[in-house]
Parts: C-alpha cells; structure tokens; sequence
C-alpha cells in the first residue's frame, strides 16, 4: 500500500508476518505534516494487524534516515495553533510506536536530524550503517527537542540527551550514538546491516506474538503520560516557532540550501 505526499510516500507491505513501513521525501527526507500522519496511521495499522508480528521503519534514499521537520512547512506557520498542529505529528508517530503492540526494528541507513533522532530513539530496536550520524539541531532555529525529548532521553539518558540538544549544530558520529544506546547494533556497510536486520525479523516473526507484547509492556512502562506529555511539548515548539529569531534562522536556513543546491 502506497501513500503519496507531496513528491514523497509512505508505503508498506507484509511478507511472513514481517511488515515493512518505509517513507520517502526528496527533501533528504523532511516529514511534512501529511507524511507524519500517513506514517503513523500505518504504524497503527501495523500493529493492529494480525498477520504482522513485527514491524521494520525504514526510509529510502542514501545519505540521511530522516532530517526531522520540513522547513518548508515550519515557515508557513503563522499562528500558534498552526504550530501545535504541525509538531503534533511527531508526537503521533512516537505514540504510534510507543502504542504498537508489536516490536519495531528501525533500519537506519544514514544520518538523522532533530525529528529523525526522535524516530530513531522510538523504535524498539534501531539497527544502524556506519556514517548514521546524529544531531539535535532544533535550538539553532529558535526552538528545542521538545517533542522528541522525552523519546531520546528515554533511550540515551539525560545527561547525554542534555549534550546533544545544547550543542545543536555538532554532529555526533554513529559510534556516539552505538555508544549512548540509541543503536543496538552499528554496521560496517548496508549488506551486513540488512543481514542482521533480516535475521533479526525473521526470529521475531516466528516468536510467540503474545511473549513480544508483554516485553513491549515492560520496555515502555512509565510512558503512559505521553498523549498528555508529547502534545505539552508540542505547543512549546508551536509558540517558540513563530518568534522573530526562528523566522529568520529558518530562511537562512533555506537560502543556504537553495544556493549550495
């Protein structure tokens, strides 16, 4: 099933109790709001349906997993409910994740971004390439890792959720984040990676569905607030956005890519 957005998509097929969610955007895979609620609506779907006993999250492309917030769509917001709105859809995809009754693999390939940190941190077993570096960028342009803050300090910890979210415009390599728990697994190149991803699903599948659930339980106890919690966080980063400096951080932003493009 395909679900197309913008020039982008989210798809996904079921192969032996094994579905795969991949999504797509030509903007070294921005998540508009769309794309967002598409990707998790089939998170949701996913876990609700029978014949899937385990999800894989990939996306497409070569160099980034996913730069986080479309930039396009963050300079249009005008107002603070337009805001609350449009970083509610990452607080969906992580509740999408965090709610699934099924464990999640995610098959990091490259680099993520704000936002695609936040994925990476939900899955239930992120499975990386080297070169996967990490970067919480959001306070350059004005805001914070507020929505995808409670994932990734849930992974990594406070103290080096803390690092990463100060220290916005520093890369942290691949074996930073092997290191700090956000990857289970780091890989020297995509063969061994889809190796390891492959063997992986395959055991999972053919494990008892109801023993996986009750893992996920555990794993996940504690987060029960998040509905409550993400959406807070959510409005922070809708007000933040509107202010002068993220406007003019953001199209300085744009006019950097647009002339190095």
């Amino acid at each position: 099933m395909i679900h197309e957005v913008k020039g982008g998509y989210v798809k996904s097929e079921t192969h032996k109790g094994i579905t795969s969610i991949e999504f797509f955007h030509p903007q070294s895979n921005s998540m508009p709001g769309k794309l967002l609620q598409e990707l998790a609506n089939e998170i949701t779907n996913a876990g609700n349906d029978p014949d899937t006993r385990v999800i894989i999250l990939r996306s497409t492309g070569e160099k980034v997993f996913c730069s986080g917030a479309s930039f396009d769509e963050l300079s249009n917001i005008r107002t603070a409910q337009e805001g609350l709105a449009f970083f509610s859809g990452f607080a969906q995809v992580i509740n999408a994740m965090r709610k699934a009754p099924k464990l999640i693999i995610g098959r990091i390939h490259g680099k993520c971004v704000g936002g695609g940190v936040g994925l990476a941190a939900s899955v239930d077993y992120a499975i990386a390439v080297e070169g996967a570096d990490v970067k919480l960028s959001e306070l350059a342009v004005g805001i914070g890792p507020f929505v995808v803050g409670p994932a990734v300090e849930r992974k990594i910890g406070t103290s080096a959720f803390s690092q990463i979210a100060i220290d916005a415009t520093m890369w942290r390599n691949s074996d930073w984040a092997r290191r700090k728990g956000l990857y289970a697994e780091l890989h020297p190149n995509l063969d061994s990676m889809e190796e390891s991803i492959n063997r992986l699903a395959n055991t999972l599948a053919a494990s008892s569905p109801e023993a996986m659930l009750e893992m996920k339980k555990v794993f996940w106890k504690g987060t029960e607030n998040w509905d409550q919690l993400l959406a807070e966080r959510a409005a922070i980063s809708g007000r933040l956005i509107l202010s002068d400096y993220s406007k003019n951080a953001i199209e300085k932003f744009k006019s950097k890519v647009v002339s190095s493009s």
